[in-house]
């Protein structure tokens, strides 16, 4: 017969294997709803990369250019939004023409959409970024990938030189450059660069899912 002290081990055990057993079933279920989770915003990415999109106050160069590039496939690292210029562009990684004629373009050697630092995103001023002329000091601009949202509030808009790339230095907190070509009408090449930053209020921390 066991004794008060074997039961009690026993018992102990029997507690620690179910307890494992739990977690282990509880971590399958997180683990199967967050890669669905991702699955479907990745979906919604590539989704969205074929819907309809208003080029009514496009330059006609620009339009071409675009309806060109969308023939070729290209799935956006993450969805740029500012709700009240009713903007919505996907974002592809690099700044040729290529990702350029499709959307808007991580500028490379800056922080990662979603991730804490300072992304730069460049975008042509006759196409998708036409918009950022009527940007405003507290906008919100919003940033999603499969991974995380980022909610940004713009801080300031100004005006410098081509060669003037201190804009995209790293920052502090999460932080995001948008830039553009400016005047936006000019007629030829346009010779200055506008430029949005915008930051993660300290309160409304990157969203990770």
């Amino acid at each position: 017969m066991l004794s008060d002290r074997g039961v009690a081990i026993i018992r102990s055990r029997v507690v620690e294997r179910a307890a494992y057993v739990l977690g282990a079933m509880l971590l399958l279920t997180w683990a199967g709803a967050t890669a669905r989770g991702r699955l479907a915003a990745a979906e919604a990415l590539e989704t969205f990369s074929q819907a309809p999109v208003d080029t009514s106050a496009w330059s006609p160069e620009r339009v071409k250019a675009y309806a060109s590039a969308r023939s070729s496939p290209a799935t956006p690292l993450a969805i740029l939004t500012i709700p009240r210029l009713g903007l919505t562009v996907p974002v592809l990684e690099g700044v040729d023409a290529a990702a350029l004629d499709r959307g808007a373009g991580h500028i490379p050697e800056t922080a990662s959409p979603g991730q804490p630092g300072n992304v730069g995103i460049a975008g042509h001023r006759d196409g998708f970024f036409r918009g950022l002329k009527d940007v405003r000091v507290g906008d919100e601009i919003r940033l999603e990938t499969h991974r995380e949202l980022a909610v940004y509030v713009v801080e300031k808009t100004w005006v410098v030189e081509p060669e003037d790339l201190s804009v995209l230095e790293p920052t502090s907190g999460a932080s995001i450059t948008l830039v553009t070509c400016f005047p936006f009408y000019y007629v030829g090449a346009a010779p200055r660069r506008f430029i949005v930053r915008a930051s993660v209020p300290l309160d409304r921390p990157i969203e990770t899912r």
